[in-house]
């Protein structure tokens, strides 16, 4: 557990330990089965709230990662009037898979869907040669919700390729009209 940050110490109780007071919440998720075993479920806030169900990114981007064209996905949710979220993929497609890339697309949605449910069937499936990473190779889905939602985008100067983060807008803007 850290005992402080650096120069900021308000911000180290804001940001740990204001939301349930007098515990320590680092932000990750855990539940007890009835067996009495702990299952860690990842971030909280990457748990997106689709039409009153919580749906994990990691759930949806595992389901991605299931199927033989995919190499790797992110996952977002993003900002719909109706759903509250709906769920927005980004995928790297393995090289030389062949097949039309509107057909991919409906493929995996639907592969999505059987894997977890209808609910998690994503709204948006972008296809992608890369995704924003840090140098340390995180994906950075704060600027992919930024790109979702057409909003500026946040600070990128931890991004290992900015132009990776044009690219996609570029090519989500492409893909809704």
């Amino acid at each position: 557990m850290m005992r402080g940050i650096w120069g900021d110490p308000q911000r180290y109780v804001d940001t740990y330990w204001k939301r349930f007071p007098g515990r320590y919440f680092p932000g990750d998720g855990s539940k007890v089965d009835a067996d009495g075993y702990f299952w860690l479920l990842g971030r909280v806030d990457d748990i997106m709230l689709v039409a009153g169900h919580n749906i994990s990114t990691m759930e949806v981007e595992s389901a991605l990662v299931d199927h033989p064209a995919v190499a790797e996905a992110a996952v977002i949710g993003k900002t719909h009037d109706i759903k509250g979220q709906a769920i927005s993929a980004f995928v790297i497609v393995r090289a030389g898979y062949p097949g039309d890339a509107s057909r991919l697309v409906d493929e995996l949605k639907a592969h999505v869907a059987e894997k977890i449910g209808a609910i998690a069937r994503p709204d948006d499936v972008i296809l992608t040669a890369e995704l924003p990473k840090t140098r340390s190779g995180k994906i950075m889905r704060r600027l992919l919700r930024d790109v979702a939602e057409g909003r500026a985008l946040g600070d990128t100067t931890t991004l290992a390729d900015p132009a990776v983060v044009s690219a996609l807008r570029d090519k989500y803007e492409s893909s809704e009209s």
